[in-house]
């Protein structure tokens, strides 16, 4: 059996940005993995978008010797890789120090230290994901940009806006069979898949569950199981927030409850007044410009926030309308919850829930007002703040701000708001090809 076909295992850790990193071993030799021995350097989980530790702005790599930690596995998350070898498989670590105590930059970590808040107060937050993405040609490293599935365009233009369109979904049936049989695979809780707005956009929820890091989980590997499925079939997914201007962006919705230790949703209305839930809306309204970064993490999710689209630019709320940043689709009953907005599809699902929950902390253990909600067909309450347009503003917010301290701890807050100033700067920096096109034959 040559190494090509020999069935193995992946350990993986979540980086910075949502990315996997990790290490393969053969199954032979899995009992390393098991035994907590399975080393990478922390600096992994330093890594900015382009790979560079950045050691010059974080000095966590070679100034201190680019020290190991060690990868502990999840053993909830072991699940098969369908693409790969037949026995391959694959499961989530968190990185820990040498000590033994995880790593202040694992985002997984970062999730389960927020989470023992709740536990402590004998609660348990219930989250849902709704992920949405793009699926496009995978002749985009020659051309240079993405183009929509062949199967959905007519003489190389879209068939128009697809939202529900089932011919949409038909047409690119192997490619979605493909992701539901290996999300079964996974025993990923997958439920309604839905054609979006854009060309070869879809939408795949996934079921609630009881276990924030779970649901963080679930999320990470649907993002690996649509991408290895496009490879399947000579296309490419992509998870970036606007990847074509004229068309809608993808976000990443979140739905959340909270249970008490009998399992009695604490938000419920009980047909009163929703004042716990409309507490935890304000909580989550109050940090939401603190967190926009984790809600927006690159360039181009800032692309995404466009008046008059789907993807909020107010910071308001309000019962069932989806225009706003957090919607309540139910205040009574076990189904009573918030649905968070704000996220594009490139979020880090387990910084994401952090941001989130940390909002909903806060709501949850004070009685805050969320000022008027915002109805349908009608603009915000006056006074409503906005979102930021800007990746440095937002950058600015997060470094400076005192729940991202509090909910990251003060050394992450430095960590990702140094690494997302130097992406946010050095976008700055970059002249394209819409200067050139506007200013050169004028200025």
């Amino acid at each position: 059996m040559t190494d090509s076909i020999q069935p193995h295992i992946e350990i993986l850790l979540v980086g910075m940005n949502g990315d996997l990193r990790g290490k393969r071993i053969p199954l032979s030799a899995q009992k390393k993995v098991w035994d907590g021995t399975v080393r990478l350097p922390s600096s992994t989980q330093s890594l900015d978008i382009w790979g560079d530790d950045n050691d010059d702005i974080t000095g966590l790599s070679l100034s201190i010797g680019d020290p190991d930690g060690i990868c502990i596995p999840d053993k909830r998350s072991l699940t098969p890789m369908p693409w790969g070898p037949e026995g391959a498989v694959q499961v989530l670590s968190t990185m820990h120090e040498m000590d033994g105590t995880p790593a202040f930059m694992d985002p997984r970590a970062i999730l389960a230290a927020l989470l023992k808040r709740f536990e402590e107060r004998g609660l348990t937050p219930v989250v849902a994901t709704e992920l949405e993405f793009y699926v496009v040609e995978d002749d985009w490293r020659e051309t240079g940009k993405p183009r929509p599935p062949a199967k959905l365009t007519y003489r190389d233009e879209p068939n128009g806006f697809q939202l529900y369109d089932m011919s949409a979904v038909d047409a690119l049936n192997d490619y979605l069979q493909t992701v539901r049989h290996w999300a079964q695979l996974q025993n990923l809780p997958a439920d309604a898949t839905t054609a979006e707005f854009g060309p070869g956009q879809f939408e795949i929820n996934l079921l609630h569950r009881p276990d924030a890091l779970a649901a963080a989980d679930d999320c990470i590997y649907l993002k690996r199981v649509a991408e290895q499925a496009a490879r399947k079939h000579g296309l490419k997914s992509t998870c970036m927030a606007k990847p074509y201007a004229d068309q809608a962006g993808s976000g990443l919705h979140v739905h959340a409850s909270i249970i008490d230790r009998d399992g009695n949703n604490v938000l419920d209305a009980k047909g009163d007044d929703p004042v716990r839930l409309k507490s935890v809306c304000a909580g989550m309204l109050k940090t939401m410009r603190d967190a926009q970064l984790i809600f927006a993490p690159f360039a181009n999710s800032y692309r995404r926030f466009q008046p008059g689209s789907f993807a909020p630019v107010d910071i308001d709320w309000g019962f069932g309308h989806r225009g706003t940043a957090v919607r309540i689709p139910d205040a009574n009953g076990p189904a009573a919850r918030i649905e968070h907005r704000v996220a594009g599809a490139d979020a880090n699902p387990y910084l994401l829930l952090t941001a989130i929950l940390g909002g909903m902390l806060i709501g949850l253990d004070q009685t805050l007002d969320p000022g008027p909600a915002t109805e349908p067909g009608k603009e915000p309450p006056a006074g409503t703040n906005r979102l930021t347009h800007d990746f440095l503003t937002a950058v600015e917010d997060f470094s400076t701000s005192p729940f991202i301290k509090d909910v990251f701890g003060e050394r992450y807050q430095k960590l990702y708001g140094d690494t997302k100033r130097k992406e946010a700067i050095t976008y700055l920096r970059t002249v394209s090809s819409f200067d050139y096109q506007t200013y050169l034959p004028r200025i």
